[in-house]
């Protein structure tokens, strides 16, 4: 599940910038980006926590090492992305 809102959060990041690029309003776009992102996390906690739950010790040293960093910088990639478009948009 959190591979998808992941790859939501990216599809509506590029068409936030995409749109600012032809000086349209992307605020939808940002905040629904931002908000998969939001999304994409917790569901990867919770998959972490289900994991836990069910004592499934070798699943968790297998992703969460990697994944935890992997979603640290998407995270900060998604951020950076919404804020080019939304700084870009307020000098015009």
């Amino acid at each position: 599940m959190w591979a998808i809102l992941g790859i939501g959060a990216i599809v509506f990041a590029a068409l936030n910038v995409a749109w600012s690029v032809k000086e349209k309003d992307a605020r939808w776009f940002s905040f629904i980006s931002l908000s998969f992102t939001a999304l994409t996390l917790c569901a990867f906690y919770s998959d972490g926590a289900h994991r836990v739950l069910h004592e499934d010790w070798g699943g968790l040293m297998d992703i969460m090492p990697t994944m935890s960093k992997a979603l640290w910088v998407c995270t900060i990639l998604s951020i950076l992305i919404n804020s080019v478009a939304y700084f870009s948009a307020k000098h015009r």
